[in-house]
């Protein structure tokens, strides 16, 4: 069976417009070209847009699709496989989540009592989700897959008092650490204080606290180019002078 591109589109639900797009950066072409300049799609090119289709669902940008898919080591039925595991795991958030809103229409309409954690489930496993889709890989080979999963289930159980605590003390950090960074000494007061709160922050995730570990992702906030985007965004360094300061702290 072979699509135009127009035919394709209309099966898959995409634009025209977007599979051009797709062939422009390389990630989808087509078969073949017909003497009309018509691009000509096979079965292996619906297989693929599948595919492409799928991890954009799962939230992936383009580029990183098409590395995934243009490895030379990319195994299709792994791929599949996969994503069955990420769309199970998104359907048990959207589980949690849609009785959530059952519980609290409930508790609107007929007086039912919701207990403040309840009111938060499914919002934790939205936020596993999104770390794991970002740094999962990277903190797993690091730290291994139980330590992560014993995270995982504690963020699970966390109740509304310690997601507000959390973000509390978050706002704190990076306040202290914004005012840190400006003295220039991350063995100063403030830098300590900050890595104190960074630590303090940490316990809300870790099962158990290391310094070893401490160091390690200090290190990988330098190491790591999103890590780092993410402390730098304010003022460029800060990814730096944080990991300087942990490594006074641990040290001490």
């Amino acid at each position: 069976m072979e699509y135009t591109v127009q035919k394709l589109g209309q099966l898959a639900g995409v634009s025209t417009r977007t599979l051009r797009y797709y062939d422009e950066i390389g990630l989808f072409k087509p078969a073949r070209i017909n003497s009309s300049g018509y691009r000509i799609y096979g079965q292996q090119e619906v297989n693929r847009l599948q595919q492409i289709l799928f991890y954009r669902e799962l939230g992936l940008h383009l580029e990183k699709i098409r590395d995934i898919m243009n490895d030379p080591n990319f195994d299709s039925t792994k791929a599949l496989k996969d994503h069955r595991e990420n769309l199970l795991n998104k359907k048990e958030q959207l589980d949690l989540l849609i009785v959530n809103v059952e519980k609290s229409i409930a508790a609107h309409e007929r007086g039912i009592t919701m207990n403040d954690q309840e009111k938060f489930e499914g919002f934790n496993e939205k936020l596993i989700e999104e770390n794991e889709k970002v740094y999962g890989k990277e903190i797993r080979e690091k730290y291994g897959e139980d330590a992560v999963n014993r995270s995982n289930d504690k963020l699970k159980r966390m109740t509304a008092q310690e997601h507000e605590e959390l973000t509390r003390l978050a706002d704190e950090l990076y306040e202290t650490l914004g005012e840190a960074f400006k003295t220039g000494d991350p063995a100063g007061v403030l830098a300590q204080k900050a890595a104190e709160l960074h630590k303090q922050w940490l316990c809300f995730y870790w099962n158990s606290y290391s310094r070893e570990a401490h160091r390690g992702l200090a290190q990988l906030y330098v190491d790591d180019e999103r890590f780092k985007q993410h402390y730098d965004k304010s003022q460029p360094g800060t990814a730096q002078f944080l990991r300087d300061a942990i490594h006074v702290y641990t040290s001490n």
